[in-house]
């Protein structure tokens, strides 16, 4: 075949690879590995061609931009997560704020990758967890490759406070995100994890009560003729808003926070957003929910008269 001929079967092989990492580039925002242009069937000669002349901008080793320099959040976290090769996720932190449970921050990106892999040293920017993750644990959500809503908040048990935990654990519960019935099999391939105690506590912290518990409404008067608490005044108007309870000469509301009125935890953080409200206007609020009553009654009721003494000494000054 003469050089013409050839030329001129090889400018449509050249334009499909263009098409296909154009393709590739703005499905992972603007970034690719070099593994992935290699599979596209660029040669390393064409490589350093386009790198010369700036056409591939480096991010890491082996990961470039695709004809810029400026990267969003979400490239950085393709860029994370080719800088570790196939079967990397992006995990911990990171996966949360892309499932949209927990923000990133200013953290350093986290992924997991293939334990054994090459080339597994730390990058800038990059903290890399060294796990051979089971397929239930990966998945992917809003185009990334990323671990499952459990596996998610099973790491983050490991790297973050309990309260962290359990305010992630509420969010994915807001959103709806399935994560309560993948856990178990989560905690079995993590075995000897010290996850295990957080999730287990969080599992417990977040269960309802049995359907056949008494009402809170039932449990809380008997609750305060046991420890000597008087009756709060129920179902009062406070600044427009109906409360459970109030002690009108201390100024003391209760919130009776059921799981028969809220279907989940989080849900209860709408209510706290008039409790800064009623402390403006003097009205102190105490919360009391199934838990504190099985588990910490004597300290609630502690709380609850020494929040009563306080309401009723005399004040020089304050909200009337």
């Amino acid at each position: 075949m003469n050089p013409l001929a050839q030329t001129r079967r090889a400018v449509p092989m050249v334009w499909r690879r263009e098409r296909e990492l154009a393709a590739l580039a703005e499905e992972q925002h603007g970034v690719v590995g070099r593994w992935q242009l290699l599979e596209l069937g660029f040669g390393e000669e064409a490589i350093r061609i386009r790198i010369a002349c700036r056409r591939l901008q480096h991010l890491h080793r082996e990961v470039f931009a695709v004809g810029h320099g400026r990267v969003s959040r979400q490239g950085r976290w393709w860029a994370a997560v080719l800088a570790y090769g196939p079967g990397t996720v992006l995990s911990h932190r990171s996966a949360a704020a892309v499932w949209g449970i927990a923000s990133q921050g200013r953290r350093a990106i986290d992924v997991t990758a293939p334990r054994g892999r090459q080339g597994l040293e730390r990058r800038v920017g990059i903290w890399v967890h060294r796990c051979k993750l089971a397929a239930e644990d990966r998945t992917t959500h809003n185009g990334f490759p990323v671990a499952t809503v459990a596996r998610t908040l099973f790491d983050l048990a490991e790297a973050e406070s309990y309260d962290q935990l359990t305010d992630a654990a509420q969010e994915a519960d807001r959103l709806k995100l399935s994560w309560t019935r993948e856990i178990g099999g989560v905690c079995e391939r993590g075995r000897g994890r010290r996850s295990l105690r957080p999730v287990r506590r969080l599992l417990a912290d977040l269960q309802p009560p049995d359907q056949g518990r008494t009402p809170l409404e039932l449990r809380f008067p008997a609750f305060c003729r046991d420890y000597g608490i008087p009756l709060p005044e129920p179902n009062v108007t406070v600044l427009d808003r109906e409360v459970d309870g109030l002690w009108p000469a201390a100024k003391l509301v209760v919130e009776l926070d059921s799981w028969e009125f809220h279907s989940h935890r989080a849900a209860f953080e709408s209510d706290r957003a008039r409790d800064p409200k009623f402390l403006l206007a003097g009205y102190r609020t105490i919360r009391v929910t199934h838990r504190r009553l099985d588990r910490e009654a004597k300290t609630l009721a502690t709380e609850i008269l020494g929040l009563l003494r306080l309401g009723e000494a005399p004040t020089t000054g304050g909200p009337g």
